[in-house]
């Protein structure tokens, strides 16, 4: 595999400062190594003007062997909706609290990084959802989303009426504050914390999370990835609902709205250090194991 990496896209943490110095670091690195090192276009305004050439997003992803990206979680988020269709691998680098996804810290992100270009590191492909918003037969809108879907109530203080399909079907019709459709990647977000399973990131499912469901009888839901949900916006008036991806897009709903969930055909390449082990960050992210100090 040496060799395989040979021009490297670079995005940084949108807005922070703090994101130039480690993107220098990783460009006069790349560099020494004779590879090519090409800034998305938002990065190349955290590091001085010349550093390195830069491309819009989707030129860069078309352009890169490897992307790195500079940031924490969400800004893989951000990358992984952006790039996927592409086919190219990411690698994160973390420079806030312990990732999931982005898992190589700065102070060793050199020698990792180096291990990683000679050929030894470790190759994942996790499950994205793609969502479209249908009125009638008209599509409105359309996103990707890594960890997950949700469909909640916007700025109102009482509960939603959602009916949910799995192809074609009808699951439930449930009152509530919305529902989370999450991958494996994302049952360890939004999802967890709404009393949702933890999915292994090798599953082929997804897991569906009411949010404060009126019900108690209203429970979790794990169903095949192949599957289509259809959640159908009921008793609402016009802005009191919206769908959200990824914590980060959003789009206004209407009564009767259709949001239709399936999995997108193309997977979320990720690039780990040969000493990556999920569940050795899963552990410390959870502090299992973990004993109070007396």
């Amino acid at each position: 595999m040496t060799g395989r990496f040979s021009t490297i896209g670079l995005i940084g943490k949108y807005g922070d400062p703090h994101v130039g110095e480690t993107l220098l670091r990783l460009i006069q690195h790349l560099s020494e190594r004779k590879l090519r090192v090409i800034l998305d276009a938002d990065a190349a305004d955290l590091v001085p003007a010349g550093s390195a050439d830069s491309m819009a997003r989707a030129q860069l992803a078309a352009a890169s062997d490897l992307m790195i990206v500079v940031g924490g979680d969400g800004t893989m988020l951000n990358a992984g909706r952006s790039v996927t269709d592409a086919g190219v691998p990411l690698l994160g680098i973390n420079l806030g609290r312990l990732g999931f996804l982005a898992d190589v810290s700065p102070e060793e992100m050199t020698t990792e990084l180096d291990q990683i270009l000679d050929g030894e590191y470790r190759e994942e492909e996790r499950t994205l959802l793609h969502a479209t918003v249908l009125r009638g037969e008209e599509r409105l809108y359309a996103s990707d989303a890594v960890n997950d879907v949700v469909v909640h109530k916007r700025d109102i203080a009482r509960m939603i009426e959602l009916e949910v399909r799995i192809d074609g079907h009808l699951l439930n019709t449930q009152r509530s504050d919305g529902l989370i459709v999450a991958t494996p990647t994302g049952s360890s977000a939004y999802a967890l914390s709404g009393g949702g399973p933890l999915l292994s990131p090798s599953l082929n499912a997804c897991v569906l999370v009411p949010i404060c469901p009126h019900s108690l009888n209203n429970r979790p839901f794990v169903i095949s990835d192949q599957s289509t949900v259809d959640v159908i916006v009921r008793d609402t008036g016009q802005d009191q609902a919206q769908v959200t991806c990824d914590g980060q897009v959003n789009f206004g709903l209407d009564s009767a709205d259709r949001v239709r969930i399936e999995r997108n055909p193309s997977r979320l390449r990720l690039i780990h250090p040969s000493k990556y082990n999920y569940f050795e960050i899963l552990r410390a992210k959870m502090h299992w194991g973990v004993h109070p100090a007396n």
